[in-house]
This record gives C-alpha cells, structure tokens and sequence, in this order.
C-alpha cells in the first residue's frame, strides 16, 4: 500500500481500539470466570444439586413442582420454569410480582423426584453476579446492553483494520517475528501484532456473537411482533387467563413431549411472559446433539385445554441469536474447548493491554528515517510502514 492508504488505515485502527480497547479489557476480564461458571458455582457452594437417588426413581407431577415452589411466594406468580442442563433431577421456578419481564424474581429449587424444595438460590448477588451484570450491560439495562455492542463493532473495525496494516508491516520481517534486541516498546509492538494475528479469528468470532447478543431484547421483541402476532391472532383482545382456569401443566408439557418425542425440555414459559402469549403455556424444546442442543423449538399449548395450537420454526434471525450465545462462553465442547477459551481470552487481555500501552508510551517513540525500515531495509522509498504503525497502533 502506499502511504496514504497507510495512514487512513492506521487512522482508523488507532480510534476504533482506543476508544473500545478500556470496555474490551473489562469484557475480557469479567468474561474469564463466566466461561468457568458452573465449575467455580460447585467450587463456592452455591450450586444446587439433586442427592442422588436411582435411575428409576419415579418423577413427581410437574404440577406438585410448582404448587411446592408457589406456597414459597404466594404472592407471586410463576414465570419460567426450567432445568439445568446436566441434571434432570432439579427443577427451578421461578416467580416474579407480575407475568411481565422484571428484575425482581425469586428462584425457588425443587427436587424433581420428591417435590421437595432444595434451596432458594440468590441469582442477583455475589462475584458471579457481579461479573455477569458487568459483562452483559454494565449495570445499565438495554441502553448498557446496546453501548456494549457498539463497543463489540469498533473492535471488529479495529481487527480488521489491524489485519490490513499487517501485511506492510511483516513485509521485510519473518511471521512470529519478536525483536528482543531492540527497545521495550518496539518489543512490544511486535507482541502486540503477533498476539493479534494468532487471536484474530478467536477474537472476531467472540466480538462478533457478543455483538449479536446485545440485541437479544429487541429480537426477540421483534420475533413476537413479526411471528407470534399472526399466531394469536384468533386471541386477540382476550386477557390473560386467570391461573383458576388453567389446565394441568404437566399434561401441556407432555403434548409437547407428543409433539416432538426426539427432544429435551429447555425451559417453559407461562401465558403473559415474554417468551409467551397472554393464551399459551410455550414448552421450550431441544435437540439431544451438541448442536442442536443450543437450538430451540417453541411449542404454544392451549394453557385452558392443554392441546397443542402451534408449533413455528424460530426464524434465522433467533437462531443466529441461540446459536452465538453459548459459542460466545465457550458451551459447545465441554471442558477443552473452555480452557481453550480461557487461554485465548487471556492472549486477548495481552493483547489489548500491550495496545494501550504502546499508546501511552507513543510519546517516547524515536522517529525512524524515511529511506529506512525498523527492520534496517529499505522499503522503496515513501512512508514507512513500521513507522506509521508505531505511533498509529494503540
């Protein structure tokens, strides 16, 4: 490229990194303990687990799980009820002051077999909470959400134009190539570059899906608008139907079992919540696979009658968003793809931590002749490439 071209382009790799490098560094850092969640949840105690029992223990009524849960909070209503991925032996339920999306929830733990209730685990509380809250949206609700994914798209500006100036700047240098001769900032740089390389798919790849996660809300709300609205068209203006009049819940789960024989229970959602309708009890389902076990099937029951309405595909749109959820933590391949998680998140955390101090120490920089390369040849006259990225590069 020529000197001009260089110059843009590193103008636009400094900015885009500067002013996301301090949110990504927080990201990266408060992301580290979420890939490991549930191993340091067993290790702190906080953790709710079924005691075991034989395989064939029968399972109580689903129905009891919840009558159980609810006599907790009488107060409240049922939301959202679900079970952890690797124990069917539990049961959560959660229960919140109305059916809309709300903060303030209690979690009720419930064993599957006996009905009865384990704990009352605090999700809103604690290190884990505190690193998750800073990772999704800041403490800040939808707007910290949305400013994060903004902070997610600068760092893919700043990867791909830091992938552009790197073919200039490895043009008179091997690949890997870290000069430990030269000055600690020179060093550095070359750290920097190599780092970002290795890292670069790893890094876009989780800036990406972390992106796509931010808008979570707003697709979702734009899915009830888009597809569920033509579903409940038959119910509109009807309220909410009153628990009173509600059929059997574990019969609704079991036509949706009827629906879909092959599958597993994610989560169900309760008529007025906003994965629901005010008319339906929705059974979340998915696949036994490792991917399709991250891909949702909705299945809308009649919460009167207990038969099954519908049954729609999640448009691309929701499955892009189901999919990039758990690849942006790492959930697809157990414990070796989390350590390899982990081992790229802390290259990243090096590597932005190396551009930020190569841009506080910009101001020691030495200035390199222009007939010549940092590497010592000549680069054919105009601007040197080393030379741009040594003042341009965070």
């Amino acid at each position: 490229m020529n000197s001009r071209k260089i110059k843009t382009w590193a103008w636009v790799h400094k900015w885009s990194s500067l002013v996301c490098t301090v949110f990504m560094l927080l990201l990266c850092i408060t992301g580290l303990p979420l890939i490991f969640h549930h191993e340091i949840g067993h290790l702190l105690g906080t953790e709710v687990e079924a005691p075991k029992m034989p395989a064939n223990t029968p399972r109580a009524s689903l129905d009891r799980v919840l009558e159980v849960a609810k006599a907790k909070h009488p107060d409240r209503v049922v939301q959202f009820v679900s079970q952890p991925e690797d124990d069917d032996g539990l049961w959560f339920v959660t229960l919140t002051p109305t059916p809309a999306p709300t903060d303030d929830f209690k979690s009720v733990a419930v064993d599957a077999r006996t009905a009865e209730v384990l704990a009352q685990p605090k999700f809103d509380e604690g290190f884990m909470y505190v690193m998750f809250k800073l990772h999704v949206d800041l403490f800040a609700g939808l707007p910290g959400k949305l400013f994060l994914g903004f902070m997610g798209l600068l760092l893919l500006v700043a990867i791909v134009s830091g992938v552009v100036l790197y073919s200039p700047f490895m043009r008179k240098l091997d690949f890997g190539t870290v000069r430990r001769d030269k000055r600690p900032r020179l060093k550095w740089l070359d750290l920097h570059n190599l780092l970002g390389v290795v890292t670069l798919v790893w890094a876009f790849v989780v800036g990406g899906t972390g992106m796509i996660n931010t808008w979570a809300d707003l697709v979702i709300k734009y899915w009830q608008y888009d597809q569920l609205s033509a579903l409940l068209a038959p119910y509109q203006g009807q309220p909410v139907t009153p628990v009173a009049e509600r059929g059997s819940v574990q019969k609704s789960l079991d036509a949706a079992y009827a629906q879909s024989p092959h599958s597993k229970l994610s989560f169900i959602a309760f008529p007025g919540t906003a994965f629901s309708s005010p008319h339906h009890t929705t059974v979340f389902l998915k696949g036994n696979e490792p991917f399709t076990s991250k891909l949702l099937q909705p299945v809308l029951v009649d919460a009167k009658t207990t038969a099954v309405t519908a049954a729609p595909k999640l448009p691309w749109y929701l499955t892009a968003l189901l999919v990039s959820q758990p690849l942006h933590f790492g959930d697809y391949g157990g414990m070796p793809m989390q350590i390899l998680w982990a081992l790229l998140d802390i290259a990243t955390i090096i590597v932005l931590g190396s551009g930020l101090y190569l841009w506080l120490k910009r101001s020691n920089s030495v200035p390199v002749p222009k007939a010549k390369t940092e590497a010592g040849e000549s680069n054919g006259g105009g601007a040197q490439p080393v030379a741009v990225m040594k003042e341009a590069r965070p």
